[in-house]
């Protein structure tokens, strides 16, 4: 049973007056009236048994974009029905007027839309549906929850994909698919062209410029169906909120942007979250499957408070990579890593592999740095640029070991990461 706002109103103009003027026994009285209309209202209501619900949720939505959550409301009874039902999930799904009034006769059912703007990715569940039938005087009613158990899955929102297409032209010229031919070192023959100063003397072809009485060089196109592999980590460290969101959203952003662009380059992608264990793969898909599945794999991923264990991701790349490859590792330069053996993972990866480790800048660092206003503010700017010394000292090591260094702000590492792609594609490093 519920009371209404009525019944409250009720009470008030009958008791509050009373109890005013010293006639308590009257507000008693009235008290006990007004209740006694509201269960026998209570009583005359529906049985709220007899409502029956069935929720629908699409398969899943971007992180972000708005969809619509359908609750279907049947009256299952022989008398008509009024009331309202509360579709009620997570607050992150972002539902907006999730109640909704109807009004059925015996045998009808109704449709009810819930607009809904998830705030944050993953597997959002549905709460019980309540279902509240009004008595005929808007005094009482009877309510019910039923269990609908409904998930909506919220991918990433892959906003980088904004800088896709410049990308991909950016790739149309690497390849020689455009008028601008940029030729890259590679193993895949592309042409013979006049040897001009600066060109490698062991690209020059002697029989060609013999044959031809002058010197041509051999150029070659980057190559396609290489391999690449991007792990995420998802230990302690990717919890760490940069700007407004966790330091592992900005990795699985240039994760998409990345698989996005090395796809459309015709290279294989592997993508895997690891910390002390493997949380989300994708892998063996081709074509247009892979960003949805990727997605899909990546949804439900989040920060496990654990120490990465970097020894097992050496493995686990030498077991999937067996010819040379990119390898891309999205972590962090922190000291804390360094002592956990990211310096030797990346040695042993690197001497068989292209390795790019990626990292997300913190920009209240920098913040920190200049702030110069008293006392407080010295310390804390020591403490940033010690911070910021710490991380150039670990990316020089990691370039002592072969393995290139990336770091950006959260906004800049997709695309930066991209054009590192890029820039080892038009070298032939890849």
């Amino acid at each position: 049973m519920y009371i209404t706002g009525w019944t409250v109103l009720l009470v008030a103009l009958g008791a509050v007056p009373a109890a005013v003027v010293h006639e308590r026994t009257f507000a008693w009285l009235w008290v006990i009236g007004v209740l006694a209309l509201a269960c026998l209202d209570a009583l005359l209501a529906g049985n709220p048994t007899s409502v029956g619900v069935r929720r629908s949720t699409p398969a899943s939505v971007r992180l972000t974009e708005s969809t619509t959550l359908t609750l279907d409301v049947a009256n299952l009874g022989r008398r008509s029905l009024r009331g309202a039902v509360r579709d009620a999930w997570q607050p992150s799904v972002g539902a907006e007027r999730d109640r909704h009034k109807w009004r059925l006769a015996a045998g009808e059912s109704t449709r009810a839309r819930t607009v809904a703007l998830p705030t944050r990715r993953g597997d959002l569940r549905a709460g019980p549906v309540t279902v509240r039938l009004e008595g005929p005087m808007h005094l009482a009613g009877r309510q019910r929850l039923i269990d609908a158990p409904a998930t909506l899955r919220v991918l990433p929102e892959f906003a980088s994909r904004k800088h896709l297409p410049s990308r991909l032209a950016r790739l149309r010229e690497i390849d020689g698919q455009t008028a601008v031919q940029l030729k890259g070192a590679g193993s895949e023959f592309d042409s013979l062209r006049e040897y001009v100063i600066g060109d490698d003397v062991r690209s020059i072809d002697w029989r060609a410029s013999a044959r031809r009485a002058e010197v041509l060089v051999k150029t070659y196109r980057p190559e396609r169906d290489r391999r690449v592999m991007i792990v995420l980590d998802t230990s302690r460290l990717s919890a760490a909120r940069v700007g407004d969101t966790p330091r592992l959203d900005a990795s699985i952003e240039g994760t998409l942007l990345l698989t996005a662009l090395a796809t459309k380059a015709g290279d294989r992608v592997q993508v895997t979250a690891f910390d002390r264990v493997e949380r989300a793969r994708a892998l063996g898909t081709s074509g247009a499957a892979v960003m949805p599945r990727l997605a899909d794999a990546l949804a439900t991923v989040e920060p496990a408070l654990v120490e990465p264990d970097w020894p097992a991701v050496a493995r686990l790349v030498q077991s999937r990579m067996s010819q040379r490859s990119l390898v891309v590792l999205l972590t962090t330069l922190d000291p804390s890593a360094v002592d956990g053996g990211l310096l030797d993972t990346v040695a042993a990866i690197a001497s068989k592999h292209a390795v790019v480790l990626a990292s997300v800048d913190d920009p209240d660092l920098a913040v920190l740095e200049a702030g110069r206003e008293d006392l407080q503010d010295y310390y804390a700017a020591a403490a940033a640029a010690r911070s910021a010394l710490e991380h150039h000292a670990i990316g020089a090591r990691v370039r002592e070991l072969g393995a290139e260094v990336l770091t950006a702000l959260p906004d800049d590492l997709a695309p930066a990461l991209a054009d590192r792609y890029l820039a080892l594609k038009a070298s032939g490093r890849l």
